[in-house]
């Protein structure tokens, strides 16, 4: 019996990848290196900092200039990360529902607590998340387990009785190896060589309503 629905933030809950576009290419232009489209940005997204910043520029996060392009990307970040962000089509519908048959809601992101605090107030969900757990909020993030098992600490269900929904390989792994049911969002962030076939997911969904469908299987 599902008792919790756990959602991944970016690319999952609310389509970041504008502000998180706007940020690179900000970056970029101070680096003279030319900007990169929507398209090319949107499938790299859920990779955080470190895949945005690859993509930009091809530097790996060994290279010594790393660090201080990473540093650029936050602060450009911070001045834009609600400028464009909204929910995906369809979450709030999702919700709603939720909070019908009793079935609590929460966030299990990567994204740092110090954007994630103050973003997901802004996103104008129409029923409170039960929790929120940020990349830092545990001693690892995904595909670690442990903000998986805080999360259901906090809201006091066991990881069998919750559904995890993820669009990328690590919440796939993080939430199978945790013991929840699996779902891959395929309209998140997915890239063309992304072999999601490959990835430990229960189910696939197309859009958020088809997650109502899982609920009683």
């Amino acid at each position: 019996m599902i008792k919790a629905v756990l959602f991944d933030l970016d690319g999952t809950l609310a389509d970041t990848a504008p502000d998180l576009g706007i940020a690179l290419n900000n970056v970029l232009q101070k680096q003279n290196l030319p900007p990169k489209t929507m398209a090319e940005i949107r499938p790299v997204a859920s990779h955080g900092a470190a895949g945005l910043i690859k993509l930009g520029t091809g530097m790996q996060p060994d290279n010594p200039a790393f660090a201080a392009l990473r540093q650029d990307f936050m602060a450009e970040y911070e001045l834009h990360f609600t400028d464009q962000t909204v929910l995906f089509g369809g979450i709030n519908e999702l919700l709603e529902k939720l909070a019908e048959q009793n079935i609590i809601w929460g966030i299990i992101t990567n994204k740092p607590h110090v954007f994630t605090d103050r973003l997901v107030p802004k996103l104008g969900c129409s029923i409170e998340p039960a929790v929120i757990v940020s990349g830092d909020t545990t001693s690892a993030p995904k595909p670690s387990t442990e903000p998986m098992f805080y999360a259901c600490r906090h809201i006091g269900v066991a990881p069998e009785n919750c559904l995890y929904i993820g669009d990328a390989e690590r919440d796939m792994q993080a939430g199978r190896n945790a013991g929840m049911i699996t779902v891959l969002a395929n309209w998140g962030y997915i890239g063309a060589e992304d072999n999601i076939s490959q990835w430990p997911a229960d189910y696939i969904v197309e859009q958020p309503k088809e997650i109502l469908q899982l609920l009683n299987k």
